[in-house]
């Protein structure tokens, strides 16, 4: 698989809702979650900058001007899909959404909306809803969207989760890039598959219980200490928690579908709990069960910029097919041999910037290949087939 072509690691669009179905491996430089146009802010509040509790919610409305043009006066009334992006929207009831009865598809991004106001006659058919680049700080107006199947509120002002639990559809929801400290009131969201929290100020993973649908769950560029409260989502594929304060992979409980594992920049020092995971079901008539690995479906595993000396703790892992590891204290060639030779679906591997690769540049890449000869691409090399 190649890498994402987008540094950041991000979803790359042009306008309209992001796909959350074909998710590449996320770079190492740090990001996660969905920052997918090429945002170039200019700031009204320089204060913010140096005020880490600065907040404009008490400041006086932003005088609302009415639009000079009816920006959906060509648009056929039984039209499904309204894409107005950037087009400096500060007022939802200007836009007289209620004379089109069958929408399913709103993209408001990139515009200057601070309420949302949705008329009820959008209940019925809306699925997919985009608010991403907005001003919104509090989460109001969705309560006839019931049918919703994706709301993407990143990059607005939103300090809480509120008002989203009866959205009860819901199979993809986006938090990226805004100032929410706690996961909460996500209760009742029964068919949530994705759920994008990125680049916020939350501390702890807590409060998804009930979530035993998702898939995906992204909490990277946060500042989250330890691994727990995951014991509920088995059926999650991809778990990234990239950027945070890690300091272990202790607690990392019995995921058996998980695929994808993003934990770079953070302060890992072992591998270890990777191949060791703790007693599931201790209060079974049976007595407790240990798996052999708490990750035997893993495929991708992102360790890039941590103090990480050693690969013990991948032995388990028999179906890895990509692990980048750039910017960790890996120095043994031996090591890479014994770990990973026998990973026979390995097909990518990214140590640049180890010991191993900064001792002997001249000959890093044919020592890789002498080690891991079913490996196809180092680094952002491919390796030519013989």
């Amino acid at each position: 698989m190649e890498p994402d072509p987008d540094p950041s690691g991000g979803k790359i669009t042009n306008g309209g809702l992001a796909s959350s179905s074909n998710h590449g491996p996320r770079s190492s430089s740090g990001w996660d979650g969905k920052l997918r146009i090429e945002k170039r802010p200019v700031l009204a509040n320089p204060e913010a900058l140096t005020d880490p509790d600065y907040s404009d919610e008490d400041a006086p409305p932003v005088e609302q001007i009415d639009a000079d043009e009816d920006l959906l006066d060509d648009l056929e009334e039984d039209a499904e899909d309204i894409d107005l992006v950037h087009c400096r929207i500060s007022s939802i009831p200007a836009l007289r959404l209620e004379r089109f009865k069958q929408v399913k598809e709103l993209c408001l991004r990139q515009n200057q909306i601070i309420k949302p106001e949705f008329p009820s006659s959008l209940g019925p058919t809306l699925e997919n809803l985009d608010l991403y680049d907005n001003l919104i700080s509090h989460i109001n107006g969705f309560e006839d969207l019931t049918q919703l199947t994706s709301l993407d509120l990143s990059f607005n002002k939103i300090k809480h989760i509120k008002n989203v639990k009866h959205l009860k559809k819901l199979r993809n929801l986006y938090f990226v890039q805004n100032k929410i400290q706690t996961i909460e009131q996500l209760e009742g969201l029964i068919e949530l598959k994705n759920l994008e929290l990125a680049a916020n100020r939350i501390r702890e993973i807590q409060n998804l219980d009930t979530l035993t649908s998702l898939e995906e769950l992204w909490l990277g560029k946060n500042k989250i200490t330890e691994l727990k409260n995951l014991d509920s989502l088995t059926n999650l594929k991809i778990l990234s928690i990239q950027s945070n304060r890690l300091t272990s992979l202790t607690g990392l409980p019995h995921l058996p579908h998980l695929t994808d594992l993003h934990i770079s920049h953070n302060a890992i020092p072992s591998l270890l709990p990777l191949s060791t995971a703790p007693p599931t079901n201790p209060s079974s008539p049976e007595g407790p069960i240990t798996p052999a690995t708490p990750t035997p479906s893993l495929r991708v595993l992102d360790i890039s910029s941590n103090p990480i000396p050693s690969l013990s703790g991948l032995g388990p892992l028999t179906h890895l097919e990509e692990l980048w590891a750039s910017s960790c204290q890996l120095s043994s060639f031996d090591e890479v041999a014994r770990e990973l030779g026998d990973k026979q679906e390995l097909e990518t591997v990214y140590f640049e910037g180890n010991p191993l690769q900064r001792r002997q540049p001249a000959l890093y890449r044919n020592k890789v290949r002498l080690a891991l000869p079913q490996v196809r691409q180092v680094d952002a090399t491919f390796v030519k087939v013989e």
